[in-house]
């Protein structure tokens, strides 16, 4: 009796949901064409287990090549992080998203991340993404960044010196994360002293990794601490914007000297300038979005030059020859990043084969038709950066890990993706390359190095990260 009941909830679920479908897309007015193929998967959940298992895994492209396999189409419908979803494939797809900005599509972000940072829910994401691109520009343009060139040499000699020098094993990703969090810290903030950076540190570590998470607020949850976290940061941030406020008035501070003056003495164009807890949490997600990513590509940068004998030599080759350049004491500038041409294909290549960011989301903003298909107006839409990245038919032997992909004119438009593209590409991509070169340049001049865990598994959350940190054994140049 007890399994007929629950045989007739299921069917009623069932039939509730079917209606519900029908309802809602099949009859939409307006749509020349059936809905992309695919499968909604579990009730509630969908296939959000299959899809983050798939990188936890280490392979997350195992879910796109799969349904790319069994629809035969580059889009395919699914159901992501609680909603009705489609998957953007390839180049044509990437295209269509990144040309569409604030057109078709906008913006998305689950609801961990609105709850994590709260000014994204007092306004629209489009809206919060305008202002915000709006006032970076002039901070990350490649005029601007020359003047923090030295500074980020400066920040990796001490890093270097505190954390590898005189050392026999170390483990990478906790050192990566070390140094491109010092170095938002101080080219945000002004923030340089390593004892006020390790404050910050632990909770970073804490919001960062419940940001992508299932937004359960309860003690012990991945979401409960990551709020935690962020709260400790945004306090300690509104302190430290409030004595800037100050020093600003007498004198004490730069306009010009980082994002937190650039962002107190810039208003909108009715003349409105942002409130204390809006710049806080504009910080705090820059300090999120300007290391995360980095560290993650600078791990992987030592992962496949221990595993790649001949490319650690041509990069050690470019490096040295710039060190030898340098007189004692002399910091690197503009013109020696310049010259990092070898060494930039090999982080590109890196970048290639470990995206830090492995996709994005975005929200149809209307109804429109894609490659047949009919997408609704306020599903969500998936792109992933590996469905270029490792398919072979955009990258031949896609696995090979081949430099020369990017000399000349490189890779063909809207298929190397790793830090977006179109209106949304990631406006810190440059900065990204700054501190990823002088990041190679320190290690390369100092060591050679082999991985103590030469199989060591990739888990990807939502980041790929090695399993165990990436521990190695270190050989000075020097010894």
């Amino acid at each position: 009796m007890e399994f007929f009941y629950v045989s007739l909830l299921c069917l009623f679920v069932f039939l509730i949901s079917l209606s519900l479908h029908f309802l809602f897309y099949k009859n939409k007015p307006g749509f020349s064409g059936p809905l992309p193929p695919g499968k909604t998967g579990w009730p509630v959940i969908g296939e959000s287990l299959e899809f983050l298992s798939s990188g936890w895994k280490g392979h997350p492209e195992k879910f796109i090549f799969d349904r790319i396999a069994k629809y035969s189409s580059y889009v395919f419908r699914t159901h992501l992080l609680g909603e009705q979803a489609a998957v953007f494939c390839g180049a044509s797809g990437n295209k269509f998203l990144f040309s569409n900005e604030n057109k078709l599509v906008q913006a998305w972000w689950p609801d961990s991340v609105n709850k994590v940072f709260p000014s994204s829910t007092q306004t629209s994401s489009k809206e919060e993404a305008i202002k915000m691109r709006r006032m970076l520009p002039t901070f990350f343009k490649p005029e601007a960044l020359q003047r923090y060139v030295g500074i980020m040499d400066h920040i990796a000699q001490r890093h270097f010196s505190d954390g590898w020098d005189n050392k026999n094993e170390v483990v990478v990703f906790p050192l990566a994360k070390r140094y491109t969090f010092w170095l938002a810290c101080r080219l945000f903030l002004s923030v340089e002293d390593p004892n006020h950076v390790a404050k910050f540190a632990d909770p970073f570590n804490a919001l960062a990794s419940g940001l992508i998470s299932i937004p359960i607020d309860l003690p012990g949850t991945p979401f409960h601490r990551a709020i935690k976290a962020s709260n400790f940061i945004r306090k300690e941030l509104v302190s430290i914007i409030k004595q800037r406020k100050i020093d600003l008035a007498e004198g004490k501070a730069s306009p010009t000297q980082d994002i937190l003056s650039h962002m107190l003495l810039t208003s909108d164009e009715s003349g409105k300038f942002m409130n204390e807890l809006d710049i806080a949490d504009k910080i705090l997600g820059l300090l999120v979005g300007g290391h995360d990513t980095a560290s993650s590509a600078c791990t992987f940068v030592v992962k496949y030059l221990a595993e790649l004998p001949e490319i650690y030599e041509g990069v050690y080759k470019e490096q040295i020859e710039i060190a030898k350049s340098k007189a004692p004491g002399e910091l690197l500038n503009w013109d020696d990043i310049q010259k990092m041409k070898y060494s930039w294909n090999v982080a590109c290549e890196v970048l290639r084969l470990a995206p830090p960011l492995q996709g994005a989301f975005r929200e149809a903003i209307a109804d429109f038709m894609y490659n047949g298909f009919s997408i609704p107006k306020g599903w969500k839409i998936y792109w992933s950066a590996n469905s270029t990245h490792r398919n072979p038919e955009v990258f031949t032997e896609p696995l090979k890990f081949d430099p020369s992909r990017f000399e000349g004119s490189g890779p063909a438009p809207y298929t190397f993706v790793p830090f977006g593209g179109g209106p949304r590409m990631c406006p810190g991509k440059e900065y990204a390359r700054l501190e990823i070169l002088v990041f190679m340049h320190h290690l390369v001049k100092r060591f050679k190095w082999d991985k103590l865990i030469p199989d060591e598994k990739i888990v990807v959350n939502p980041m790929p990260i090695p399993d165990k940190g990436l521990p190695v054994r270190l050989y000075p140049h020097n010894a």
